[in-house]
């Protein structure tokens, strides 16, 4: 076991959360990646309720251990989604897009953790004054909906204004990234994009494919002027979003052009039309593999940077003044 307060928190072995990502994060991936130590995560995005409750009850069915929806407070059902979470006693809640405040005591009375994503200081000193158990510090190199700092900038700060456990995320996918988040103060990691390339991933393989192919300058960010940015890997859609960005194209009609590209590129296939939100991490994916070696490599990975870091230290000790 790798023990942290998360994982004495979230009753797991290993400090390490899958991102819930939707249209990727399906039942089948949580399942193997809590059966594998860490926490798996429901992506709900704007899955309609029947969806989301089966979805719930197969993950029950594949795995024992604990796991998580994540939330997105801005759909416009989500009320109906809390419900259904709730109903079903979910242990882990995610949410992000929104405050969670308002429903925080309802989890808390059935032992519900609920974890919010935050891109900054202040939002994260905010979820911990209206009760959440953890944050999710996810800085700008995360794929998806991103803030504007960075992760190794944001980290720290939070960990420095917050007593409640903090999560990194954000540029994350091996047992590097990991150790430097653990040096940063992190009591764990969130992982999106690595995972999306796990076996047992239900997303399309040409979308796991343009993951493993793209190169560190791969990503770009879309949706800037809308006030939704957006970071994707690059391919026509993304040209075409831009084009219209710059000939001035208003919010609602940049809104509605990018309405079911996610599901046409992870449920179809079309990575050219669709859109593949994926970090800056998936310069760093090099494999499809299943979730628990996935896993346990970032686990060598992580002993293996937590060794060399403890040779400095000795080499360095005796210049301390």
């Amino acid at each position: 076991m790798l023990e942290t307060r998360i994982t004495r928190l979230l009753g797991i072995k290993y400090p390490i959360i899958q991102g819930g990502m939707a249209w990727v994060s399906t039942a089948e991936l949580a399942a193997a990646v809590s059966n594998a130590g860490g926490l798996g995560i429901i992506g709900a995005g704007h899955m309609p309720t029947l969806n989301l409750r089966e979805q719930i009850r197969k993950a029950k069915k594949l795995t024992d251990k604990p796991f998580g929806v994540n939330l997105m407070l801005l759909t416009p059902h989500i009320d109906e989604l809390i419900e259904v979470t709730l109903e079903e006693g979910v242990p882990v809640i995610t949410t992000g897009a929104g405050n969670p405040g308002v429903f925080i005591g309802r989890f808390k009375e059935i032992g519900t953790k609920v974890i919010p994503v935050v891109p900054s200081v202040a939002l994260a000193q905010r979820m911990q004054k209206v009760g959440a158990d953890a944050v999710i510090c996810e800085g700008t190199e995360a794929g998806g909906h991103i803030g504007e700092l960075t992760t190794m900038v944001l980290v720290p700060q939070v960990v420095d204004a917050v007593s409640i456990p903090v999560i990194a995320a954000g540029g994350i996918a091996d047992g590097r990234g990991l150790t430097a988040a653990i040096a940063l103060g992190a009591d764990g990691v969130q992982i999106g994009t690595r995972f999306i390339c796990a076996t047992e991933c239900t997303a399309h393989i040409n979308f796991k494919n343009k993951v493993v192919a793209a190169k560190d300058r791969e990503t770009t960010v879309s949706g800037r002027s809308t006030g939704h940015p957006v970071r994707v890997i690059k391919n026509k859609l993304t040209r075409e979003f831009e084009r219209m960005e710059k000939e001035g194209a208003t919010s609602e009609e940049l809104d509605q052009f990018g309405v079911g590209k996610l599901p046409l590129a992870a449920r179809d296939g079309d990575i050219e039309n669709g859109s593949v939100m994926a970090g800056q991490s998936a310069g760093l994916v090099k494999s499809i593999m299943p979730a628990a070696d996935i896993i346990q490599e970032i686990l060598a990975d992580f002993y293996e940077a937590a060794n060399l870091l403890s040779s400095y230290a000795s080499l360095g000790g005796d210049c301390v003044e």
